[in-house]
């Protein structure tokens, strides 16, 4: 019996640190892709291949049961005492010697931009970033020691027994039932404005975010520990937007390494990969829904639109609600297409589902096509 409690424990910690779950960490990697630039999207399928952001968004997790990788646990959370000034948070933050988050995040950025890197090194601080920048923006993975961020204080939500940690990993997400794919079209709704600043803001401002709402979390369970509706009507939001705003800014992170000259050095053997690269499958407007999950190029007249939120939704073969497919603009791509005289519109990206329609979102101006009839 004793041979397997090592790894019934390697079991217990690692769900222990899932933040999110599996479902919020794709989903913070699905907006993300999102928010990449064409030479992000290039660099990114260098290295990891065929295998998308959200396919490695829970690989950090899954690793800690190797003996290789067990020592990275400290590295998805920061513990800190409550009631710091924003100064004295800082320079809690950045004195901390033990490792953290905080510390996770910049090596692995340093790993990306170092040029002596492997390609294997990278991926492999590629799949631990998109993981980490998950984590720090749960506001339980910034909290206190004692309590484990919250592992050992137990609640009551809809009748069962929980913690306050689980809680806000799983539970109330799983209390809105929706796929990650559903959650990254919902919650990806920040205007260009928006996303300019969070992708502004630094590393510790995005700490301190989750460390003022984790403050504000225990104050109010030590109050009352039996949690219904009304704290999942409360709270949801905040759900939505920490999850957002880590995906827009995991997006911006990696824009920023990938434009670096560490990258351009490598554009020879990027180039030289994607040539055996299968290049987006080009369907017709009428078979865009057969290819759920599938990135494709697709092209259209568009039937109706309408401006919404800092997006323009363009309507194709057929008016609102009656939609064939529904391209969604953003950002760039938005810019762009004010600017153009299109007789015809398409885009290259991942087909979802959105309230029963299929769906393309995109940012990048580089994935807008725009066809002119010349008579």
């Amino acid at each position: 019996m004793k041979r397997f409690l090592p790894f019934a424990l390697l079991i217990a910690i690692s769900i222990a640190l899932i933040s999110w779950g599996v479902v919020g960490h794709k989903t913070v990697a699905t907006i993300a892709e999102n928010h990449l630039t064409t030479r992000s999207q290039t660099v990114v399928k260098y290295l990891l291949g065929d295998t998308t952001l959200a396919d490695i968004a829970s690989w950090a997790d899954q690793v800690l049961r190797e003996p290789e990788y067990k020592n990275t646990a400290p590295q998805h959370y920061l513990n800190l005492p409550l009631g710091l000034s924003y100064n004295d948070f800082q320079k809690a933050v950045i004195s901390k010697t033990e490792s953290n988050v905080y510390q996770a995040v910049g090596s692995n950025v340093a790993v990306l931009k170092d040029p002596k890197s492997t390609k294997e090194e990278r991926a492999i601080a590629l799949k631990f970033l998109v993981h980490f920048v998950g984590d720090l923006h749960q506001p339980m993975h910034i909290s206190r020691k004692e309590d484990k961020g919250g592992n050992t204080i137990q609640v009551q939500y809809e009748g069962k027994g929980t913690n306050l940690h689980s809680l806000w990993d799983s539970k109330l997400i799983g209390t809105e039932g929706k796929t990650f794919n559903q959650m990254a079209v919902d919650y990806d709704k920040a205007t260009p404005a928006k996303i300019k600043q969070w992708q502004g803001d630094s590393l510790i401002k995005w700490l301190w975010e989750s460390y003022q709402i984790s403050s504000r979390l225990y104050a109010e369970i030590e109050i009352n520990n039996k949690l219904n509706d009304a704290y999942y009507n409360k709270y949801i939001g905040i759900v939505h937007e920490r999850i957002e705003m880590a995906g827009v800014r995991l997006a911006g992170l990696l824009n920023e390494i990938f434009a670096s000259a560490t990258y351009t050095n490598l554009r020879p053997k990027i180039a030289v990969a994607l040539e055996n690269m299968p290049r987006p499958k080009q369907v017709s407007l009428e078979y865009a829904a057969s290819h759920i999950g599938e990135t494709v190029s697709v092209i259209g007249k568009v039937v109706d639109q309408k401006e919404v939120a800092g997006m323009m939704l363009l309507n194709m073969g057929a008016a609102y609600p009656n939609q064939v497919l529904t391209i969604v603009l953003k950002g760039n791509a938005l810019d762009s297409y004010k600017k153009l005289a299109c007789d015809e519109v398409g885009a290259i990206g991942k087909v979802v589902i959105y309230k029963g329609k299929p769906e393309i979102m995109i940012s990048d101006p580089n994935d807008l096509i725009c066809k002119s009839i010349v008579y």
